[in-house]
């Protein structure tokens, strides 16, 4: 049960993944406007490549955490998720200290449950 929550977040974070980069990647100027209110509005324009830039290491973690879904070797399944998962929440701790201490919760937050999980499956 606690290996199949933990797979389970695995999915819900790369699916916020997936969100980020198509929001960084092909809605920073529309949609990523409503999303990010506090990003002044005169900036999205100019760092409309940076932040594709942005969604696109996004997406290499969905990929990451999607991948280690498919792999048949229980052990590196799990090796692999708890690598993805600790980048997404050191990225996450980053953000919250740099950027937006609500990068913490909707980021971190479930990388480190995951991990959290996972880790309680090994030690059962």
């Amino acid at each position: 049960m606690i290996l199949l929550l933990a797979k389970i977040i695995v999915v819900v974070v790369a699916l916020l993944h997936i969100y980020f980069l198509w929001l960084e990647m092909f809605a920073w100027t529309t949609k990523a406007k409503k999303v990010f209110r506090n990003f002044p509005e005169e900036l999205f324009e100019p760092t409309k490549t940076l932040a594709a830039n942005q969604g696109l290491y996004n997406g290499f973690l969905a990929a990451g955490l999607i991948w280690s879904l498919l792999i048949q070797d229980a052990l590196w399944q799990v090796y692999v998720a708890l690598f993805f998962l600790g980048c997404v929440a050191v990225a996450g701790v980053y953000g919250a200290i740099t950027a937006s201490k609500k990068i913490f919760t909707v980021q971190a937050l479930p990388a480190l449950m995951g991990i959290l999980l996972f880790l309680l499956h090994h030690l059962a």
